[in-house]
């Protein structure tokens, strides 16, 4: 799998499923109910990550429900990767079950909206291509990354892995 590069889509702390996947919509289907992904905090989000496809926040990004269609809009969108100081574990799994790549990094404070980030998910570097500054981030195990490169679990199961 190749580093993750893109433009920031920058969040704060806190961002729960309800909001990355509002339940009033759950029952519409994935193609329908991920143009509401991230709509209480951001109403342009669905437009925006057509441009910006790396997604940034704070601390605990992920909480509440366990979900699986959180993580599975935001793929759907067009996200190719969060960088969150702190996932609720039950979304990061999830996120990694459907293909997405979740990476922990202590310095999200310092990147911002629209900066362009190279993210070397194996080395555990961030390089943020804007401001000429390095991260240190988490290192992605090689049995995940199969399970990424795969589209996920479901599919990693099919092809036999």
């Amino acid at each position: 799998m190749e580093n993750k590069q893109g433009y920031v889509i920058k969040f704060g702390d806190n961002i729960n499923t309800d909001i990355i996947s509002p339940p009033q919509y759950m029952e519409l289907g994935i193609e329908a109910s991920s143009q509401y992904a991230m709509g209480a905090v951001e109403p342009e989000f669905a437009k925006k990550v057509k441009r910006q496809k790396i997604l940034v926040a704070g601390d605990n990004f992920g909480s509440g429900s366990s979900r699986e269609t959180s993580p599975l809009s935001l793929k759907y969108l067009g996200v190719e990767a969060i960088v969150a100081k702190f996932f609720a574990r039950i979304f990061y799994r999830n996120a990694i079950n459907v293909g997405l790549l979740v990476v922990e990094c202590e310095e999200t404070d310092r990147i911002q909206e629209n900066d362009c980030v190279c993210i070397d998910y194996e080395a555990g570097i961030i390089k943020n291509l804007t401001r000429g500054e390095e991260y240190v981030c988490s290192k992605i195990p090689d049995h995940l990354i199969r399970l990424i490169e795969a589209g996920g679990l479901v599919e990693y199961l099919k092809a036999g892995m």
